[in-house]
């Protein structure tokens, strides 16, 4: 008898060490997720603002404003979500070019550049200084040509410079070097037209530029 009750003291010690140990576990699991709720309200709004960066989108989009964008986006990120008009030449742009927070980006619409073609051109013009490209030709036509009728300021594709150049609707830099190395390899441009044969140039880009472009 004395022996069956030690047995069960045994038995009743046994289950109240593990009911202690499993209330013991489960309220260290409750207090866990509480801890990290007990963070200051700007504590936790910091560590949301520091996740992204904001720049301001503004141009030739369809929703100018400042928008909120994760670290380590792009420039074409930000224009995506701005939504780009369709006269937006995104050419223009270093669309692969990570953005800074803070920065502005402005997106160039067609007119923009074509009026920035023409003043620049008519600056040469009215400088006296015939412009002399990076060929070294010397006997090139001034870059900055008039057409006779209409007085309008044309860009001469055989005697522009780089800067000139990109500053055409639709040409990049990398694209204006292609131009001038085009002009290096195969001497002077005959007609507008052929400027179509140098790589990147389709039928799309040149209706853009017949009207602004010169080989005389």
């Amino acid at each position: 008898m004395i022996q069956l009750e030690r047995r069960q003291q045994l038995l009743v010690i046994l289950l109240v060490g593990i009911i202690i140990f499993g209330a013991g576990y489960r309220l260290a699991q409750t207090k866990q997720p509480v801890a990290e709720n007990d963070k200051p309200v700007l504590e936790q709004e910091e560590i949301k603002e520091n996740d992204g960066i904001k720049v301001h989108v503004a141009g030739a989009v369809a929703r100018p404003g400042v928008y909120q964008l994760p670290r380590g986006s792009r420039i074409i990120d930000a224009v995506q979500i701005a939504g780009p008009a369709a006269d937006a030449v995104l050419d223009a742009l270093k669309l692969a070019a990570p953005v800074a927070d803070g920065q502005t980006i402005n997106v160039p619409g067609l007119r923009d550049l074509q009026d920035a073609a023409q003043a620049g051109a008519v600056t040469g013009s009215q400088a006296g200084t015939p412009a002399i490209s990076s060929t070294k030709n010397i006997f090139a036509p001034p870059a900055g040509s008039m057409s006779g009728s209409s007085g309008t300021a044309l860009v001469n594709i055989n005697a522009a410079d780089l800067n000139q150049l990109d500053a055409l609707p639709g040409i990049g830099p990398a694209l204006a070097q292609r131009i001038i190395d085009y002009r290096e390899s195969n001497g002077p441009f005959g007609a507008v037209e052929d400027i179509k044969n140098v790589s990147g140039i389709g039928d799309k880009k040149f209706d853009a530029l017949k009207d602004l472009i010169t080989v005389y």
